[in-house]
């Protein structure tokens, strides 16, 4: 396996720390301020949850045109997906009608699954793709699920 580049690498991480201060915050910070960490990591999440299923749309749209016609048709619905998931998970915390936390389980373990899309990407991915994506997805996804069980 090839080295990760430098900026996927940091800027990689550097997008766990949003998820792991609102972690921080339910664990250690004042009762008041729990909610609002909740529903920002569920936001949070969501937003991820979106742009990796844009990774996976520019993923294939730069596939060699012969793939792109036949053999690619499910990267392009798993690439919809997040952003539908994402949604879905949100809109009862939205409306009101539910607490951010089974949004917040709903999220992290959409992040922990969007591994098994990753990993069939194959050749469409660079060779340091899975090195990248496994830590920030299971760090992430657990992050997601720590802050509604926290």
């Amino acid at each position: 396996m090839r080295e990760i580049p430098s900026y996927p690498k940091w800027l990689g991480l550097a997008g766990l720390l949003p998820q792991m201060a609102c972690v921080a915050i339910v664990l250690f910070g004042p009762e008041a301020w729990h909610d609002a960490a909740r529903g920002i990591a569920a936001v949070y999440a969501a937003l991820i949850l979106s742009f990796l299923g844009g990774m996976w749309w520019g993923l294939a749209a730069g596939a060699p045109a012969a793939e792109r016609r036949s053999a690619l048709r499910w990267v392009w619905i798993a690439a919809v997906t997040p952003s539908l998931v994402a949604l879905a998970s949100l809109a009862p915390m939205v409306v009101g009608s539910s607490t951010p936390e089974p949004s917040l389980v709903m999220l992290g373990a959409a992040l922990l699954l969007s591994l098994g899309v990753d990993a069939r990407l194959g050749r469409l991915a660079p060779p340091w793709w899975m090195q990248l994506r496994v830590p920030l997805s299971v760090l992430l996804g657990s992050a997601t699920i720590a802050t509604a069980l926290a």
